[in-house]
């Protein structure tokens, strides 16, 4: 069954009249309304170009957060084979919020680790809607240090709303463990590529995501904060989120002219939800891509143009 967005609704009338006339069909042999189907089949694709192709930023964090879109999980399970996944920092417990571990990409050996919101309601609350507590990122940086100690690169796939602002979190050095995150990205001497598949929120998307090469789906979002807390900041009014949207540039296509995406993944019509199989071979492929450019390039090599990327970040912002 569909799930579709508030802004999807005429589209959700016009297939659902479509499957409303094939099923009367299928009841009843003698009537033909292929040819009625099939013109309301091309409305409601000409209605799904026209919404996807003049999305607003707000609608975009509307489809980052759709809850058919594939997660963590159904990239793993499709791109990486050999897959043994890796649990506990080794110091207070395992964050099921958090996945990763040991697996092969393209018969290459790689340390993958990724944000895991859940695919129903008993999932979504064991794994915390993808909000990382601080032995989560705790056990990203032990797979991180596991990575540059045996040479494998790591691929990140980051989809968080933020990082758990819950008191045990904040007890437990909630944003040391995000900084301590962050570091060691920027400290690893094997190549990082990170993508954003659904929301790249705050903190707790940057202490996976301050990668060698940075990629995001067509649309998803990342930024410092979610709409409606900016909202609530700025104009104590949570309601003001779609203004909050256009002010952050949170958008994939506004980042990359700011220079802090290097790759846009192109998403199949009507979002990545519509059509998972094509979303995740895309991903895959782009992050072939990413990762056979920095093939050879030393530890030390990697490092330094990593500091030097994000040290000179925001400076094609200001040209402009």
């Amino acid at each position: 069954m569909t799930n579709y967005l508030d802004f999807e609704k005429p589209l959700a009338e016009i297939e659902g009249k479509a499957e409303e006339l094939r099923a009367m069909a299928r009841g009843n042999a003698e009537m033909n309304v292929e040819e009625e189907a099939k013109a309301l089949d091309k409305k409601a694709a000409d209605l799904l170009k026209e919404l996807y192709n003049t999305l607003t930023p707000w609608r975009k964090c509307q489809v980052a957060r759709h809850p058919d879109r594939p997660h963590c999980r159904d990239y793993i399970n499709a791109l990486f084979t050999e897959y043994t996944p890796l649990a506990g920092d080794r110091n207070f417990a395992d964050d099921h919020a958090v996945m990763g571990g040991i697996g092969r990409f393209n018969d290459r050996p790689v340390v993958v680790i990724g944000h895991e919101k859940g695919h129903d309601t008993k999932t979504r609350i064991e794994r915390n809607f993808g909000m990382a507590r601080p032995e989560g990122y705790r056990k990203a940086v032990r797979l991180m240090e596991l990575a540059d100690r045996f040479g494998l690169p790591v691929i990140t796939l980051v989809d968080t709303p933020g990082a758990y602002p819950g008191k045990g979190a904040e007890e437990r050095g909630q944003s040391e463990a995000i900084a301590r995150s962050t570091e060691k990205c920027l400290q690893i001497g094997v190549p990082l590529v990170s993508v954003i598949i659904g929301e790249g929120g705050s903190g707790g998307a940057v202490a996976f995501a301050t990668a060698d090469r940075l990629a995001m789906l067509e649309h998803s979002i990342y930024s410092v904060i979610s709409p409606e807390g900016c909202a609530s900041i700025l104009w104590k009014d949570g309601a003001k989120m779609r203004e909050a949207a256009e002010a952050l540039r949170l958008t994939a296509q506004d980042l990359e002219k700011l220079g802090v995406v290097d790759h846009i993944i192109k998403e199949p019509l009507g979002g990545a939800q519509r059509d998972k199989t094509a979303a995740i071979a895309a991903v895959g492929e782009a992050v072939e891509k990413l990762l056979s450019k920095m093939d050879g390039q030393s530890g030390t090599d990697l490092i330094a143009a990593r500091r030097k990327k994000y040290l000179d970040m925001g400076s094609r912002g200001l040209a402009a």
